[in-house]
C-alpha cells in the first residue's frame, strides 16, 4: 500500500474513532435529536466557512454543483436526526451495532452508482454481519424501535458518502462540507418555523450543554467530516463504509466506560458484535490480498 493511501487509511481509523465518541456525546446532551442536529450544524458550518476565509479558500462553486450539496445536506440532516434519536430511545451500543450493517448497504449500492460489478466477498461479508446482527437483535428486542431508526439513518450515510465520493472529484472537501452543513441547517431552520419550535427556551441550554455541543460540532463534525470526505480521494466509498463499521467497537467500549449502566449489554450482544468485528477484518484481509495478486498479475 503506498504511504499517502496508507497515512488516508490510518487517518480514517482516527475519524472512526472521533465518530465513535459523538455517539457517546449524543447520549450526554440533553436536549431533543433535531434540535441537537440544528445546533450542530449551524456550529458547524461558522466553524468551516471561518476556516476558509482564515485559508483564503474560494467559496465559489458552480449552480448544479450546489444543488447537489443542498440534496447532500438534506440526507445528512436526516441521518444525524434519526442516528441521535435512535440513541435517546435505544442506546449508543444498540444504535452503533446496527451501523455494522453500512458495508453490506454499500457492496450493493456502490456498484449500481459507481457502474461496477458486485463483488461476491462483499456481500457475503455483509450477509455474515446480519447474522451477527440478527444474533443481537433477538436478545435486543426491546430496542427496536431504536433499531429501526438506525437502520434509517445508515441508509441515508450510505447513500450521501457515495454522493460524497463523486462529489470530491471536482471540489475541495471543507468546500463540500460548509454547503451540506449550512443547507443541513436551513433545512431544519425552516421546519422548526412552521412547526413553531423556536422559542426563547430553545436557546437556553445548561453549561455542559454548550460545551459538548461546540465539541461536537468543532472536532466531531467540521474536522472530521471534512477529513472523511478528503480521504475519499485515496479510499473508495465501500472502504469507507467497511472501516466505519468500526464505530460500534470504537463507540460500545467508550460507552460502557462513560456512560456505564444501561449501555451494559448482554453476552450475546457482545459476541454478535465480535462476530462483526472479525468480518471487518476478514474482508480487509482478502481484499488486500486480492489486489496485491492483481497488481502481481
Amino acid at each position: 500500500m503506498p504511504n499517502d493511501k496508507l497515512k488516508s487509511y490510518l487517518n480514517l481509523h482516527l475519524i472512526v474513532f472521533i465518530w465513535g465518541f459523538t455517539a457517546v456525546l449524543g447520549a450526554l446532551i440533553t436536549i431533543n435529536a433535531d434540535f441537537l442536529v440544528w445546533y450542530r450544524m449551524l456550529f458547524a458550518a461558522l466553524f468551516l466557512g471561518s476556516f476558509l476565509l482564515l485559508k483564503k479558500i474560494p467559496f465559489q462553486i458552480s449552480f448544479s454543483a450546489v444543488l447537489k450539496l443542498i440534496f447532500v445536506g438534506l440526507l445528512i440532516a436526516l441521518h444525524w436526526i434519526t442516528f441521535f434519536e435512535s440513541i435517546k430511545v435505544s442506546t449508543v451500543s444498540i444504535t452503533l451495532s446496527v451501523f455494522s450493517l453500512g458495508a453490506f448497504i454499500a457492496s450493493i449500492l456502490e456498484p449500481l452508482f459507481y457502474g461496477r460489478k458486485i463483488l461476491w466477498y462483499e456481500v457475503f461479508f455483509g450477509l455474515v454481519i446480519i447474522a451477527g446482527l440478527a444474533l443481537i437483535l433477538q436478545v435486543e428486542i426491546n430496542y427496536l424501535h431504536g433499531m429501526l431508526l438506525a437502520l434509517v439513518s445508515i441508509v441515508l450515510g450510505v447513500v450521501f458518502t457515495l454522493f460524497n465520493g463523486k462529489l470530491i472529484e471536482h471540489h475541495e472537501p471543507s468546500v463540500i462540507a460548509f454547503y451540506e452543513f449550512l443547507s443541513g441547517f436551513v433545512f431544519i431552520s425552516i421546519y422548526f418555523i412552521f412547526n413553531g419550535s423556536f422559542s426563547a427556551d430553545f436557546f437556553i441550554l445548561t453549561p455542559k450543554n454548550w460545551i459538548l455541543i461546540l465539541l461536537l460540532a468543532s472536532i466531531c463534525t467540521a474536522y472530521a467530516f471534512t477529513a472523511s470526505v478528503k480521504v475519499m480521494r485515496r479510499l473508495t466509498p465501500y472502504t469507507v463504509m467497511l472501516t466505519t463499521n468500526l464505530e460500534p467497537v470504537y463507540g460500545i467500549i467508550l460507552a460502557y466506560f462513560i456512560i456505564g449502566g444501561k449501555e451494559k449489554m448482554s453476552t450475546e450482544f457482545y459476541i454478535g458484535a465480535l462476530i462483526i468485528v472479525i468480518t471487518v477484518i476478514l474482508n480487509g484481509v482478502i481484499k488486500h490480498y486480492l489486489e496485491k495478486g492483481k497488481n502481481n498479475s
